[in-house]
């Protein structure tokens, strides 16, 4: 090769040489283009491998892995452990004051740091959702955590779990097949649940056989668009039997997920005026426009800047939400306008809380449901004609936990642990892969989190345990107040486990 050829490619070779350095430096990348199937089972040196041959099948000591999308799971995991639906003794079906979980343990993965999940599929990643979803799975089966966030190496000695429950609704419709192939291709013969089909059971308990009436689904928007609880409940109108004529309704809960864990896309308590990152319901949006022709009927708590706004109050030119009960209201008001649209007369009779987030606020759902059974405008009913006066608000949570307590019961998969050994974990961005884009608060842009691609296979996140350092101070208290057993279980894991890095290095309770 002449001289002029060897000047010519070396710039080629530098960078080529540059790549492999940074390569060779940032061992947390982990990266691969092979298929993810193919490095969880075949791959040694990949992160995500998981030695399946060797996995501890049908071992009653195992603990029960949950994962969601952030905290909005942690309801799931409420409404199992606190679940007395039978007798401990002898398994009748009465509750006999006794938790019938007290003698398992859980271990619980919040996805924090990508979520909210129902973007991806409008967003056309659903490919990448997928892949997240896999990943949640490869964390409840090996044995791989971080301690802290700045950690450059993993422990390796988390255990493994010996059923699954996931605890999303958009998680359920768009992996629940993939987790059940994958199993089946590891030959893992582990059991998983998912929210959806017990939502819908849930639901047809408060329907008569012969009743004319509409199912509501108040979900993400990437639940909604995946029609998994609308397939659903044609499924079961069929299988159980029903006879009158149900009318289903969907309304997609654009940002109100994000805003119940505090993503700064949706909600930020610290803003007094508009703001440029904002992507919930507004006047300007396409997904989630605000009407300013009901503005009344939204009701929305203009104070403490729960609404931030541009021009006169009366008449703005500019609406951004800014609580979690402003969200709840918008979305009420919005499922209840399509159903009066649609000029109906199957009246509303129940609620799918299709989003594990939402039942945290239950008590708000049915507070403006009520108060909008009563609403009058020129003295006249506003929606009266197409609702129950009493609107039962389904939480899939409870039949969640029937069904797993009858998996354990018929396969005598009973442990006798101790409740208080679950573990409860968090993804937190990977700060060592060099790849990622952080905003001024250490999240995820929303431009990379949603603009990343399927198919290579990296460490995006570091999974850790929950403290305070990763946990929005209003989840804290939402927790504290709503959930207090699972609060109890999570402040116990923080203050006896010192794999926390709060703990370690402050010595302080964290919760």
């Amino acid at each position: 090769m002449n001289q002029k050829k060897l000047l010519n490619l070396r710039p080629h070779l530098i960078y080529l040489f540059l790549v492999l350095i940074f390569y060779q430096c940032n061992p947390e990348l982990h990266t691969s283009k092979k298929n993810l199937d193919e490095a969880i089972l075949s791959d040694t040196s990949n992160f995500y491998y998981v030695d399946v041959k060797t996995y501890p099948v049908k071992n009653k000591s195992l603990p029960i892995g949950i994962f969601d999308s952030g905290t909005g799971g942690l309801t799931v995991m409420d409404a199992i452990v606190n679940y007395d639906g039978f007798n401990n003794q002898n398994k009748a079906n009465n509750p006999d004051g006794i938790l019938d979980f007290e003698k398992e343990y859980f271990i619980y993965l919040a996805d924090q740091a990508n979520m909210p999940y129902g973007n991806y599929p409008s967003l056309n990643k659903t490919d990448v959702l997928r892949e997240h979803i896999l990943k949640d799975l490869l964390f409840l089966l090996s044995n791989k955590y971080y301690q802290s966030s700045s950690d450059k190496d993993y422990k390796a000695d988390k255990l493994p779990v010996k059923a699954i429950v996931i605890a999303c609704n958009t998680a359920t419709a768009y992996g629940m097949d993939d987790i059940e192939a994958f199993l089946k291709k590891a030959e893992l013969d582990i059991k998983v649940i998912g929210v959806i089909n017990a939502g819908v059971k849930g639901a047809f308990e408060n329907i008569s056989k012969d009743e004319n009436c509409s199912i509501a689904v108040m979900a993400t928007e990437g639940t909604v668009l995946s029609n998994g609880y609308v397939n659903a409940i044609n499924k079961y109108k069929t299988e159980f039997g029903f006879e009158g004529e149900i009318q289903t309704y969907q309304q997609p809960g654009i940002g109100l997920a994000g805003a119940i864990d505090g993503v700064i896309d949706y909600f930020y308590t610290q803003a007094t005026e508009i703001r440029k990152e904002y992507k919930g319901p507004s006047l300007k949006s396409k997904e989630a426009k605000i009407d300013l022709s009901i503005l009344n009927r939204y009701n929305f708590d203009w104070s403490k800047n729960h609404v931030l706004y541009s021009g006169e109050k009366n008449n703005p030119t500019e609406i951004q939400l800014n609580s979690i009960e402003n969200y709840i209201y918008y979305n009420v008001v919005s499922l209840l306008e399509q159903i009066k649209k649609s000029e109906t007369t199957k009246p509303l009779k129940t609620i799918i809380l299709g989003c594990t987030h939402y039942p945290f606020y239950k008590n708000i759902f049915a507070q403006k449901l009520d108060e909008l059974y009563n609403l009058k405008e020129n003295g006249r009913y506003v929606y009266r004609n197409v609702m129950h006066k009493k609107i039962a608000l389904i939480d899939p949570a409870i039949n969640t936990a029937k069904e797993l307590y009858d998996y354990l019961n018929t396969n005598d998969m009973f442990g006798s642990e101790d409740l208080n050994k679950s573990e409860f974990y968090i993804s937190v961005p990977n700060t060592l892969n060099k790849n990622v884009l952080l905003d001024t608060l250490g999240n995820f842009t929303y431009e990379y989190k949603y603009g990343r691609n399927a198919g290579s296979i990296q460490e995006y996140v570091k999974q850790v345990p929950f403290n305070k350092t990763n946990l929005h101070p209003d989840v804290i208290k939402m927790l504290k107040e709503k959930t207090p057993l699972v609060f109890k279980l999570i402040t116990d894991f923080n203050q006896t486990n010192i794999k926390t890095e709060f703990i370690r290095i402050n010595n302080l309770v964290i919760l």
